[in-house]
């Protein structure tokens, strides 16, 4: 039975992971592991019970650690903290990306990451970072993603109680291949952030800084441009752990870019409409697959 989670990063999203859990009804301990400023924080805003700055310590008598780090933080965690944790202890993540994490799991695990490492990436999140924008409610009906290895049971034991947590903190479950997760995720979120970036960043260089642009640009401009103000320490580590997926994002978008910039005046700009019209055609969506014992994609 899980009585000691510990959460390495405080931010955004471990932040929010333990107060989901609170929310839910999880009462045992939450130990926060962080930069003494931010972990001290979160216990003055009773998000974890016991903080502390060096992350072997913060694993010691835990059930599950959770790697809440930026991705390139969480590959070496992986790696380092493997060979440490109790032979019980069930460690997990929620990284964007999560090939880079697997070969990192292997690296601390060897022949047993299949039963100690879950990787995992909820499809939540904010355009700010820190403590304070942590959320209860952050994970109600958003897709949580699980890439397990192959054969891995994700249903049964340490992992399957934690799958129960993430269900009771509101999000849907559904396990698919790591490469398949990081190039669903290159078009769902990667490219949208980078979409985003680069318009508001040629806004700046077109206009100047000192515009009241998003007020003039109303509620599209504004809703294009809200993620542009997230951090680059997130996404840096996103962008150099999927490049390549992310990369051919970028080239098909810059593509179809270029064929509406070529049809503007022609019949073809209004076929690009009638294709696009077809992404919310169809009613509600399609709700997230349940998981599987074999990671069966959605």
């Amino acid at each position: 039975m899980i009585r000691q989670i510990s959460i390495i990063g405080t931010g955004l999203i471990g932040g929010s992971v333990a107060l989901a859990l609170r929310k839910h009804g999880f009462d045992g301990k939450i130990v926060g592991c962080d930069l003494p400023a931010v972990w001290q924080r979160a216990m003055k805003m009773r998000v974890i019970d016991a903080g502390v700055s060096n992350p072997k310590d913060a694993v010691k008598g835990c059930d599950v650690v959770v790697l809440a780090a930026p991705v390139g933080v969480i590959v070496e965690l992986a790696r380092t903290l493997g060979p440490v944790l109790g032979a019980s202890t069930l460690m997990t993540d929620v990284g964007s990306t999560k090939t880079a994490v697997m070969k990192a799991a292997v690296a601390g695990f060897g022949k047993n990451a299949g039963r100690r490492f879950l990787a995992g990436h909820p499809m939540a999140g904010k355009e700010t970072a820190g403590i304070e924008g942590a959320d209860a409610r952050l994970f109600e009906d958003a897709a949580w993603f699980l890439t397990p290895f192959q054969g891995q049971n994700i249903l049964s034991g340490k992992c399957g109680e934690w799958v129960q947590w993430i269900e009771k903190m509101g999000a849907k479950v559904a396990s698919m291949e790591a490469q398949q997760h990081d190039r669903l995720c290159a078009w769902i979120s990667h490219l949208p952030q980078m979409i985003s970036t680069g318009l508001a960043a040629a806004l700046v260089e077109e206009f100047g800084d000192d515009l009241p642009l998003l007020e003039a640009g109303g509620r599209a401009l504004r809703e294009m441009t809200r993620i542009s103000g997230s951090p680059y320490s997130m996404w840096r580590d996103i962008a150099l752990t999927n490049k390549k997926h992310l990369s051919h994002a970028l080239l098909q978008m810059e593509q179809k870019l270029a064929h509406i910039r070529e049809n503007l005046g022609e019949r073809e700009l209004g076929v690009e409409f009638e294709v696009a019209h077809r992404l919310k055609k169809g009613g509600k969506p399609r709700p997230v697959a349940a998981a599987t014992r074999t990671g069966h994609p959605i």
